[in-house]
């Protein structure tokens, strides 16, 4: 695998486990604060700009925390 490649795994990887987690998350403005993150990370992903992606995710994570 390439570099590109491997991040792009990662990202995509870290996108199915932040939405699992979202996923499983209880309704209420915990899980509506890491939908916006995890929309920011989709537009970011599809842009191709790995660094918002993954500060979005994270963003995310520490939203459902």
């Amino acid at each position: 695998m390439t570099p590109e490649t491997n991040k792009s795994t990662n990202v995509a990887d870290k996108m199915k486990t932040v939405k699992a987690a979202w996923d499983k998350a209880p309704a209420g403005p915990k899980k509506d604060a890491a939908l916006k993150h995890y929309q920011a990370a989709e537009k970011a992903h599809t842009s191709k700009n790995d660094a918002d992606t993954h500060k979005s995710l994270d963003a995310a994570t520490h939203a459902l925390a």
